[in-house]
């Protein structure tokens, strides 16, 4: 799933930061 949101870097990527 990060690799999909990885390709999203933009307002995903603060939720992958979150998640992580």
């Amino acid at each position: 799933m990060s690799k999909i949101i990885g390709i999203d870097l933009g307002t995903t990527n603060s939720c992958v930061s979150v998640m992580e």
